[in-house]
């Protein structure tokens, strides 16, 4: 039995970190399906909904931004979402406002400090327009990903787009570096998944929904890993369209990402398996497969190395294959360690270490759950301002 349970957690972390990406790739070849049709001439009406919360650091030239950004005029507004600022935010933007009339542009405040998720969704009940892009304060846009994004619901089996986040400081630190390796494999697996049938996860710099399809969901969740799965669940497809960039700084400090972490796993354990019926496989088909690779068995990494460590602690005195193992392991962590509290410049163990510390928060995550201590709410990182 317990050797079984050795396997088992073997099998979730292989295939979590390695088979999935593999065997995905193989599926491509196999399938060959090719993107969504998207049509460049489409130009629904758009709001880009902003969501900030005492960003005055980055909002003007956020805003900037986005008035620079390639969609007619006429078409679009800009709503600055204020998640109870408590800053000079809310100061900036009404100036910015009232420097530039000719934008249609608005600034909603709400009353209380209930998080991004609320926040979004009580404005949402103030958009009209056809199309909803939501990107974050420190989120710089390509000039045409607007454009870019909403050609992709041209295609009416779509109501959901994730654009590509890209790192404009990837080799500051170790957790910058792993990161953008991390971060490679998962954009990796959003294309295939996209091309075949729909995604599982999108982020939070830059997505989009059909306005009338948006979903009000819980504060305590994020857009990005709920609503790919709604949509999937109610026969709809969630894509990612590589040609939509954000740009944004990573975490420099390595506690930030941590942190980071942390909150992005608040919610873990009902994620896991959120809906039993997501392994419907005659309704979800390969959607089933995608979200047990890609999510449940990468949420169940902090289960499956604990497991695998104290079964194989269990059993050390047993063979020497459970020696071995154990050694290995330990010099896994202890490679970890080495390479986040001495901040080690090879690669290899900056990999294994930005690894470990995301198993750790996972942990924290779980723990937090249980404990009762999750939040809609959370600290930003200063440092990817």
């Amino acid at each position: 039995m317990l050797t079984a349970i050795w396997w088992i957690g073997v099998f979730i972390i292989w295939e979590a970190m390695i088979g999935y990406p593999i065997t995905l790739i193989i599926l491509d070849k196999i399938l060959k399906r090719e993107e969504s049709q998207k049509d460049k001439n489409f130009e629904p009406t758009v709001t880009l909904m902003i969501v900030v919360h005492n960003e005055e650091k980055v909002i003007k030239e956020k805003l900037e931004n986005a008035i620079h950004i390639n969609y007619p005029k006429d078409k679009i507004e800009f709503l600055i979402t204020s998640d109870y600022s408590t800053d000079n935010t809310n100061m900036i933007v009404d100036e910015f406002i009232k420097k530039h009339p000719e934008y249609r542009m608005k600034l909603y405040k709400t009353e209380n400090h209930y998080g991004k998720t609320n926040a979004q969704n009580e404005a949402q009940k103030l958009v009209e327009s056809e199309i909803l892009v939501m990107t974050d304060a420190n989120s710089m846009l390509g000039k045409d990903t607007v454009k870019e994004i909403v050609s992709s619901f041209a295609d009416k089996s779509i109501a959901y787009v994730s654009g590509q986040l890209e790192f404009v400081n990837p080799d500051i630190n170790m957790t910058t570096a792993s990161e953008g390796f991390y971060w490679k494999i998962d954009l990796k697996c959003r294309d295939i998944e996209s091309r075949i049938q729909t995604i599982t996860a999108g982020n939070g710099a830059i997505y989009a929904v059909r306005n009338k399809e948006y979903i009000e969901v819980d504060p305590i969740e994020c857009h990005d890993s709920v609503f790919p799965l709604l949509y999937a669940l109610d026969g709809k497809r969630a894509i990612y369209n590589k040609n939509a960039v954000a740009y944004e700084k990573a975490g420099e400090v390595d506690l930030d990402e941590f942190k980071r972490k942390v909150r992005m796993n608040r919610s873990i354990l009902k994620k896991i398996i959120p809906d039993i019926r997501i392994f419907n496989i005659k309704k979800s088909k390969w959607f089933t497969y995608f979200y047990f690779g890609h999510r449940t068995c990468r949420y169940l990494l902090w289960f499956s190395h604990a497991t695998v460590l104290a079964v194989n602690l269990i059993l050390a005195k047993k063979s020497n294959f459970w020696k071995v193992m154990l050694t290995l392991q330990t010099f896994f962590y202890g490679i970890g360690a080495i390479g986040w509290f001495f901040k080690s410049e090879i690669k290899m163990i900056k990999i294994v270490a930005y690894y470990c510390m995301t198993v750790s928060a996972q942990w924290k995550g779980v723990l937090n759950c249980i404990c009762g201590r999750s939040k809609a709410i959370w600290d930003k990182s200063e440092s990817m301002r």
